[in-house]
Formats: structure tokens, sequence, C-alpha cells
């Protein structure tokens, strides 16, 4: 588990990287975005996407971008007949970064975005700005605008699909018996240690953890197995108190295992 003093110096060396003048000259290409239009589903939703394009050889981050990551943002200014978005993040994968992890997509994320509108029958105005962080060597912010008119009668499109089937599954079909949470007083904040019974998703093993508040960074997972135990132990602070209170249900864990990924949400107490 990182001390303290590891993670307020990752937390300022990140701090000082976003507050860097990098965009200016080689770094005005790092990434594109373009917006897949997308199709009406059968519930009435629109399943559209966004498509980010890297440079070749960077990489840029899942939603949880673990401690060497940048996590992402989305803006909807502009939007008109929206009125929620569902993300809908394909299986990312883990890079070592030293001692430390990062969650993320290298050259290509085709991200799948399932907008609930206002008139189901009335076209949707998507505009704003998604900020991402991409990394090589380095790690650049970059905001990208987006701006685009959807259809109410759109067509399938292959990228999108592709990104919902490489889903995690759910913790039922992978077998997972119990996922159970111990809540324990930590340095700044709580220590939690999550307990699934499930069999291996693969021969190497991360553990993602996630409050399900934004205002709460989570450590990068220490993890253990004894055979169809699988142990994650991590470091929950808060942003701006010592002390908060932690919504179970608002938990969730992703073990990204090299056979496949689980998505297990909500973690009750053992």
């Amino acid at each position: 588990m990182k001390t303290l003093t590891a993670i307020l110096k990752t937390t300022c060396l990140m701090a000082a990287t976003l507050a860097s003048p990098a965009m200016a000259g080689p770094f005005d290409d790092l990434a594109r975005i373009d917006v897949i239009p997308g199709w009406q589903t059968p519930s009435g939703t629109h399943m559209a996407g966004v498509r980010v394009t890297l440079r070749p050889g960077w990489k840029t981050y899942w939603r949880a971008p673990g401690d060497a990551g940048i996590p992402p943002q989305f803006s909807w200014t502009g939007s008109q007949n929206i009125t929620a978005a569902q993300f809908h993040w394909p299986v990312p994968q883990v890079f070592e970064q030293g001692a430390m992890q990062s969650i993320g997509y290298h050259d290509t994320l085709v991200l799948p975005i399932e907008l609930t509108q206002v008139d189901p029958n009335a076209p949707i105005h998507m505009s704003g700005e998604i900020t991402i962080g991409v990394c090589e060597d380095i790690c650049v912010p970059v905001s990208l605008p987006f701006d685009a008119l959807l259809p109410a009668d759109g067509r399938r499109d292959g990228a999108i699909t592709a990104s919902l089937l490489n889903q995690p599954v759910s913790a039922r079909d992978a077998g997972v018996q119990t996922a159970t949470c111990d809540v324990s007083p930590g340095e700044r904040g709580l220590m939690v240690t999550a307990t699934l019974t499930m069999p291996p998703a693969g021969q190497t093993e991360a553990v993602i953890v996630e409050a399900g508040n934004p205002e709460v960074w989570v450590s990068q997972a220490d993890i253990t197995r004894n055979g169809d135990t699988l142990q994650a132990t991590v470091d929950m602070i808060h942003a701006s108190s010592s002390s908060f209170a932690l919504d179970r249900s608002a938990i969730r864990i992703t073990v990204l295992g090299s056979d496949y990924a689980v998505d297990v949400r909500g973690c009750p107490k053992g």
C-alpha cells in the first residue's frame, strides 16, 4: 500500500504536469475526436459514440485512470434534446509505470454513449468538450470540442457495437459467489478490504475499486488470491475531509483479468 507521502508526491507531480503549457507546438496533434451518430435503441434511447484517435504510441485513460493517470471529464455545453448520458466503457488495459499502474487505452478509443432525450422523435444536438490525459513518456491534458447533429433515424454502427460487446461481464455471469467489504480507519480516511469469492479471471489479475464519489480518491489495490478467494485492499481519502460517509451500494469493483473482466456492483459488510 502506498504511504501518504507517496500519494501526495504523485498528486503534486500530476498538478505540475497539468499546469504546464504543454499543448503548444508539437503537442497540437496528439488526439482528435469524431462523433459517431449512432441509432435509436429499442428502449427509446439513442446510442451514439465518440472515437478518440491518438498519435501512434500514445495512450489515454479509463473512467478510473489509476495513480498515474488523468481522469476524463465531459462537458455538455450547447447540447440540446439530452437529459442524461450513460457511458459504456469498453474493457481497458493495465499499464505498468514503475511502481504505479494506469488504466486505459492505446491508439484508439471508441466510447459508446447512451443518450436519453427530451423528445425521442427529434434530432439530438450533441455538443460540448471532453478533457482527457494522453501519455507517452510525458502526460498532457487535451481538450477536444465536439459538435454534431444526431438524426432520430440513425443506423447501427459497427465500431460502437464492437465496443458494446467488449464490456466486463457481470458478477453473476463470472461466477462471483460473494463480494463483501471490511472498512476500518486509515491514515487520513478509510482502509477498505474487498473479498471476492470467484474463479480466476486469468493468469494475471488487477483489481480497481471505485468509491462511487468523485471527491474520494482510491489508491491502487494490493491484491492477493488464494484459490477462489480474491482480496483487494485500498485506501480511500476524501478531497476535503478526513471523515466521510461511504455508500457501500455505490462501490464498484472491476477485476481485469488476462482472460476477461468482471464488473461487481455494491459491496456489503462481510
